[in-house]
């Protein structure tokens, strides 16, 4: 059983709304020590967009200004051919993270390099998500594509497998988010996928992640499809959509008994918020999302010590970078302060 006791220590989602990479990386090792995750930095280029920046090696990929699309009109059978040899052989070795693509990853290992973490962090964009705003030329989303759509787990499987194996050089323990925005869209007429075909598609992607697996969803969804996956870690947005999981209590409790741990997206994501909260109210906050928890049976021990505190999503949309930096020093400091009074 993977050990997902990390008794509430803090990490991140992954954007910043910064633009230097070294700064950025230098901020993720000053706050999170025990668990550091390299940065996202959306507003340095497009390509570092959470669609565009898993893009690389996919066949017929075209990016076109701020369009990502997959052009279907031109002859895809080599590049299909290569892909699957690569799929079938295991060899991630193409599908990379290039410096254009991701400056945060090529410069945190020298940003952590004196820090001893407890896991990294790394993430990559789910396969309903992209596949989702990956268009073909006619913008359609090529997750409904016959062919493609195969190919969209299985060639984020491969992009999850090399930036995993990168990681484990920086620490023997890993965490691979994968990240589902999209998810909040199930069920509704945006989102013509059922359970099964939502499932299948993590597994695929999951399967090539050794380390702790998590799924990260900043929305209301159904949260038993995501529990009966096997992920690791549930994120959820606590800050806003507090009940949100806490319907799935039974659910939850089945992936806690098995070793899951709970991301609780306690920190705003809004410089409004950040600036109007405190240690105080976000720690009052946070025991009054685990309420509903202890309730149904949960032992509020448990909640924390199989807890992760992180913000609500990504840091990228909260405007300033001196918001995104509040929201660290807080996120860092109410993770203290609950392991102070409960560990």
């Amino acid at each position: 059983m993977v050990n997902c006791q990390f008794g509430c220590l803090p990490s991140i989602i992954g954007t910043f709304p910064h633009k230097d990479p070294v700064r950025t990386c230098e901020l993720v090792a000053h706050y999170l020590r025990d668990i550091p995750a390299w940065p996202q930095l959306p507003k340095r280029t497009f390509l570092e967009n959470m669609y565009a920046q898993y893009s690389e090696g996919f066949p017929g990929l075209v990016i076109k200004g701020d369009k990502i699309f997959v052009d279907r009109k031109q002859d895809l059978t080599k590049q299909l051919e290569q892909f699957y040899s690569d799929y079938l052989a295991n060899d991630f070795s193409r599908y990379t993270l290039s410096p254009e693509y991701a400056a945060g990853f090529q410069a945190f290992p020298e940003a952590i390099r004196k820090l001893t973490p407890r896991a990294v962090k790394g993430h990559v964009t789910g396969p309903i998500s992209w596949g989702l705003t990956v268009t073909d030329e006619t913008g359609k989303g090529i997750i409904y594509d016959d062919t493609l759509g195969d190919v969209v787990p299985k060639f984020l499987r491969l992009k999850a497998s090399w930036q995993e194996q990168a990681l484990s050089k920086l620490s023997h323990n890993t965490i691979m988010f994968v990240d589902e925005p999209y998810m909040t869209a199930f069920g509704s007429i945006a989102m013509q996928l059922s359970r099964e075909q939502v499932v299948s598609a993590l597994e695929e992607t999951f399967a090539g992640i050794k380390g702790i697996k998590g799924v990260h969803c900043c929305g209301n969804t159904d949260w038993s499809i995501l529990l009966q996956t096997s992920t690791n870690i549930i994120h959820f947005d606590a800050y806003k959509y507090t009940d949100s999981l806490a319907i799935y209590t039974p659910e939850v409790k089945k992936f806690l008994d098995r070793g899951g741990c709970i991301g609780w997206g306690i920190i705003p994501t809004d410089a409004e918020s950040v600036n109007k909260e405190s240690v105080a109210s976000l720690k009052d906050r946070l025991e009054s999302a685990m309420e509903p928890f202890t309730h149904k049976g949960i032992p509020f021990q448990t909640l924390i010590e199989q807890g992760l505190i992180l913000p609500a999503c990504g840091l990228g949309p909260i405007g300033s970078e001196s918001a995104a930096e509040r929201a660290l020093q807080l996120l860092a400091e109410l993770s203290n302060t609950i392991r102070k009074k409960y560990l």
